[in-house]
């Protein structure tokens, strides 16, 4: 109980252009706030809430993420490079990213079912055993991004590229492939397509 009282609570706060690693973003929930243009690389994030949170033009690379908490938070334009959000608390986690570049990042074993990813950069992004039952990859660069006993059914690709996803080791029942791309989906048969015809 004490530990619930003495928790900070931030509510419609604005935060811009801070340098997170001189002064270290306060334990607490961040409720409604707006981070913008914010340096939190490296930084150590654990444990705190963000619910309905915007974070814009951030730097997010190698952050720390024990059991942070993410409820329908969104990240626009952000570096996020080698985050691990399978350390995240798990309850009602759900964000998107839109023109972010998540190289090097993990959702291993996540529950994010409808996620959207919208023009993004995914290399090497780990989602080994993820749930991302309906969710979108709109316009994103998949290279070398690890989809391995993934439940991508009804999950939308149809825009993105440079994926290589084993119908064998994933679910993907009614998801939703370009015709273009759709080597993507035979690579391991090391077989040629002749797109000319």
């Amino acid at each position: 109980m004490a530990d619930k009282m003495s928790c900070i609570f931030f509510s419609d706060e604005s935060f811009r252009k801070i340098d997170f690693r001189k002064t270290p973003l306060m334990k607490g929930e961040y409720e409604d706030c707006m981070f913008t243009d914010c340096e939190l690389s490296e930084t150590d994030l654990s444990e705190i809430k963000f619910t309905d949170c915007i974070f814009e033009d951030c730097n997010l690379s190698l952050a720390k993420l024990v059991k942070t908490g993410f409820r329908n938070v969104s990240f626009r334009n952000c570096k996020m490079w080698g985050l691990n959000f399978g350390n995240c608390d798990e309850f009602a986690m759900s964000f998107e990213f839109e023109n972010c570049s998540l190289n090097h990042s993990s959702f291993y074993r996540t529950k994010l079912k409808k996620i959207v990813f919208e023009n993004s950069k995914l290399h090497e992004t780990d989602f080994t055993e993820c749930d991302l039952t309906g969710a979108v990859f709109n316009g994103c660069d998949l290279t070398k991004a690890v989809f391995d006993d993934t439940n991508l059914e009804k999950a939308d690709f149809a825009t993105s590229y440079n994926y290589s996803i084993d119908p064998e080791r994933n679910k993907i029942k009614k998801a939703k492939f370009s015709l273009s791309q759709i080597v993507g989906l035979l690579d391991k048969y090391d077989i040629e397509i002749d797109k000319a015809n």
